[in-house]
C-alpha cells in the first residue's frame, strides 16, 4: 500500500468511518483489471463496497471501525457462475433428483417412493443419464409404468435436453403413432414403430405444454432455495441463462423489494412467446446491482449426452445422425437482429461444431447488416468447435462462456461420440486464453452440481473426482490457479459487462467475498475440490455462514 494513501486515510475523521467494517488476519487474494493477481492480510468495507485492501498496519488507519477477525482464513472474491439455470436449481432442489442413479430399475424405486409422498398431479423429476447404465440405452414409457402408471410422469435428462415420460403422460398429451415430430426435435419409437416415451430438445415442447405452469409463489419459493444453496457455496453472482415471462417480472419485483440476495444476470429466453414485450421494456438495471437483464439466450442445437449436438461429421457411435439444429441460419440471424436493434446482447447457446460454425456465421453476417459487434456476445458452452474457427471468437469478440466441469464429466462419453478429428478443438479453453479471449466459467447448474470448487478442480487438472487420468483429459487444455480463478470471477464479470463493479476487490467495487477453510493457492492440488466455504458476504453484509460439522 503507497504511503500517500495511508497518510490520506489517517486525516478522515473517525466519524467518517464509523461504519466502516475492517476485516483483518486474513490470507486474500483478488485478481485485478491490469490482470495480476494482488495478496492482502486486510480488507476495508464501507457502505458495502470496498476501500482499501492491504497489510496489517492499514487496519490501524481506522481505528473507530467495526474489526472482523478472519482466523487466518483464506479469503477470496466472491464467485460468479457465469452460466446457470437459477429457477431450475431451486426447482431441483425440492423435486424430484435423479442424479447419478446407475439403472432403471433404481431410478424407478426412486420415483415409485417419491409418488407414495407427492399430491400433485404431475410426478416432476430431473437428473437421469443413460450413458450410467448398463447398455447406456434410453428407457421407455413402459419402464416407468411398472412404477406409477396413474399420474403422469415427466423426468428430464440431466442436460435437460430431453425427457423421459410415462404412458399417462403420453396419454394427457395424446401423443400416438401420427404425431408428427416437430422441427428441431426427434420422438424416439421403439422397434414396434410407437413413441418410446423419450422426447428430445423441441419435442420435449409436446409433453411440457400439458404440464402446469408454476404460480408466481412457486417461482419465489425455488428463486430463494436457490439462492440459498449459492451462497452456502460461496456464488455470489449467477448469470441465469433464459428465462420467461414470468420469472422476468418476478426477478423485477423481488429487486424492487430488495429481496434478491444473489446478484442476477438475466438472459431473456429467446423461444418465449413475450420476447418482444420484454424486449421492447429494455435494459433493465438495479442501481444495487443485484439484477441486471441485457441479453438474450438463444438456443443453436441440443447436447452432446443425448445426441442432440449438431455436429459436421456423423457421430462416431451412430452413423449418419448429425444431431439437431434448433434454429436454422436465417432463424439465428432473425433473432440476433431483434436482439440487437433493442440493445441486447445475444447469448447463443452452441454445443456441437455445426453448430458453432453456423452461429458464427450469423454473428459475422448480422455484424455487418446490423451492428452489434460490441455487445460482448457470448457463445454458451462452446464444447466442440473446430480449430479453424476457434480464432473466430477473437476476430468478431464472441465471449467463449465455458464449464469447465462438462469436461471431466463428458470426458469418457464424449470419446465414445466423437472422433479425435472432431475432438482436436474439444473443451478447449487454454486455446482460448492463449489467444486473447476471456473465458467466462460457469457450472451450467442444475446439469451439473453448483459446486464451483468442482469447476476450478476441473479447470485445474482435468481429471475426474478420484484423479483420473493421472495426466488429465487433453490436459494441454488445463488452465492454472490464476486463469482458473479469472473465470470464475473477474472474466465472468466481464461477459455481463459488470467488471467495474463486480469480480474482484478493487477500490470502489462491491464488498462480495468468500472465506473458505483452505488455501486456494497452495491447497494440494487434489484438495481444491473438497474446499469448503466458511463464509459468504455480499455487499459487505455476511449472508452465509457454515455451521461445525
Amino acid at each position: 500500500m503507497k504511503k500517500w494513501l495511508f497518510a490520506s486515510l489517517s486525516i478522515l475523521s473517525s466519524a467518517v468511518w464509523a461504519n466502516t467494517t475492517v476485516i483483518h488476519n486474513i490470507k486474500g487474494y483478488t485478481p485485478t483489471l491490469l490482470g495480476s493477481t494482488e495478496s492482502f492480510s486486510v480488507l476495508v468495507v464501507r457502505e458495502g463496497k470496498v476501500v482499501a485492501t492491504g497489510k496489517d498496519e492499514l487496519a490501524t488507519q481506522f481505528p473507530d471501525a467495526t474489526k472482523f477477525d478472519g482466523n487466518g482464513k483464506t479469503l477470496l472474491p466472491g464467485l460468479i457462475d457465469a452460466h446457470g439455470h437459477v429457477i431450475g436449481l431451486g426447482n431441483n432442489l425440492m423435486e424430484l433428483d435423479l442424479r447419478g442413479i446407475t439403472s432403471i430399475s433404481a431410478i424407478g424405486e426412486t420415483l415409485k417412493k417419491y409418488s407414495a409422498q407427492f399430491e400433485g398431479e404431475w410426478i416432476i423429476g430431473r437428473g437421469w443419464d443413460q450413458t450410467l447404465w448398463q447398455g447406456q440405452e434410453f428407457g421407455s414409457a413402459k419402464d416407468l409404468d411398472a412404477y406409477v402408471h396413474d399420474r403422469p410422469v415427466m423426468l428430464t435428462r440431466v442436460d435437460g435436453h430431453a425427457i423421459w415420460v410415462n404412458s399417462k403422460a403420453m396419454e394427457l398429451a395424446g401423443i400416438n403413432t401420427e404425431t408428427p415430430t416437430p422441427d428441431g426435435g426427434e420422438i424416439i419409437f421403439n422397434q414396434a414403430k410407437h413413441p418410446s416415451g423419450v422426447f428430445i430438445d423441441k419435442a420435449e415442447e409436446l409433453i411440457r405444454k400439458h404440464v402446469p405452469s408454476p404460480s408466481k409463489q412457486a417461482i419465489v419459493r425455488s428463486l430463494n432455495k436457490a439462492s440459498e444453496h449459492l451462497l452456502s457455496l460461496g456464488i455470489t453472482s449467477t448469470h441465469d441463462a433464459g428465462i420467461d415471462f414470468d420469472t422476468w417480472q418476478v426477478y423485477q419485483q423481488q429487486a424492487k423489494d430488495k429481496a434478491l440476495n444473489v446478484r442476477l444476470y438475466a438472459m431473456l429466453s429467446a423461444s418465449d412467446p413475450q420476447l418482444e414485450t420484454m424486449l421492447k421494456t429494455g435494459v433493465i438495471k438495479d442501481p444495487n446491482d443485484f439484477l441486471s437483464v441485457r441479453s438474450v439466450k438463444i438456443y443453436a442445437d441440443g447436447a452432446l449426452g443425448s445426441r442432440g449436438a449438431a455436429l459436421l461429421e456423423s457421430y462416431a457411435d451412430r452413423p449418419g445422425h448429425h444431431g439437431l439444429m434448433l434454429e436454422t441460419y436465417e432463424q439465428l440471424r432473425t433473432l440476433m437482429r431483434t436482439t440487437f436493434k433493442h440493445g441486447f446482447s445475444a447469448n447463443t447457446h452452441a454445443i456441437g461444431d455445426k453448430a458453432n460454425r453456423i452461429v458464427l456465421n450469423a454473428y459475422e453476417t448480422e455484424f455487418k447488416q446490423t451492428g452489434g459487434k460490441l455487445l460482448r456476445n457470448r457463445i454458451e458452452h462452446a464444447q466442440i468447435v473446430t480449430l479453424d474457427d476457434i480464432p473466430r471468437f477473437k476476430s468478431l469478440n464472441i465471449i467463449p462462456s465455458m464449464q469447465p466441469v462438462h469436461a471431466t464429466s463428458d470426458m469418457h462419453m464424449a470419446e465414445q461420440r466423437l472422433t479425435e478429428k472432431q475432438l482436436a478443438g474439444g473443451y478447449a479453453w487454454q486455446t482460448f486464453l492463449k489467444q486473447g479471449s476471456k473465458v467466462a466459467a460457469g457450472s451450467d447448474f442444475p446439469v451439473e452440481l453448483a459446486e464451483p470448487f468442482h469447476g476450478l478442480y476441473s479447470a485445474i487438472t482435468r481429471q475426474d473426482p478420484k484423479g483420473l487420468p493421472k495426466t488429465g483429459w487433453r490436459a494441454s487444455e488445463v488452465l492454472s490457479r490464476e486463469q482458473a480463478l479469472r473465470a470464475f470471477t473477474i472474466d465472468a464479470a466481464y461477459a455481463s459487462f459488470q467488471e467495474h463493479k463486480l469480480g474482484s476487490l478493487e477500490k470502489g467495487k462491491w464488498a462480495d467475498f468468500i472465506l473458505i477453510d483452505k488455501d486456494y493457492f497452495t491447497v494440494p492440488i487434489h484438495e481444491l475440490r473438497d474446499i469448503k466455504v466458511d463464509e459468504t458476504w455480499v455487499a459487505g453484509k455476511m449472508m452465509y455462514k457454515r455451521m461445525g460439522e
